[in-house]
């Protein structure tokens, strides 16, 4: 089930339980309290709250007993299942987390030997070599 736990700065912490080959994963990620997730977060929290207290008391005031299936229906619930994709993604993360590499990682993405900007210059490269031939196939139409 999921928690949250409000910070001062403005952080909201989301903690989710999935099932993963049998097993039991709780996942915790802080994100900004007006980012979209959290605020879906929080609605869902507040429909769990509003719904749990309308059903334990009856008309009269008396509190219903708690029957075993309503039990076995808190304790029998799926948890929502992780795929071997998201657990190896979650897995990294902690891995950089734990290993302070996470600066690290970011700042040789960024340089020269980065993929990323080898992807961005090699897309320049391209870009620029159509734009070239673009205007050698146009000029040759004109006359």
């Amino acid at each position: 089930k999921p928690q949250e736990k409000p910070k001062d700065s403005g952080k909201v912490t989301i903690t989710k339980t999935f099932d993963f080959a049998g097993e039991e994963v709780k996942v915790t990620k802080e994100v900004d309290s007006n980012s979209k997730e959290a605020k879906s977060f929080l609605k869902q929290q507040e429909k769990v709250q509003s719904a749990a207290p309308a059903s334990s008391p009856t008309v009269s005031g008396v509190k219903r007993p708690s029957g075993m299936s309503s039990l076995l229906g808190k304790i029998g619930a799926k948890k929502q299942k992780m795929s071997t994709l998201e657990k190896s993604k979650l897995d990294w993360e902690n891995f950089k987390e734990e290993e302070g590499i996470v600066e690290e990682l970011a700042i040789h993405n960024r340089g020269k030997d980065g993929y990323i900007e080898r992807k961005a210059f090699l897309e320049r490269v391209d870009h620029r070599q159509f734009e070239i031939e673009r205007d050698i196939r146009l000029s040759r139409m004109k006359p």
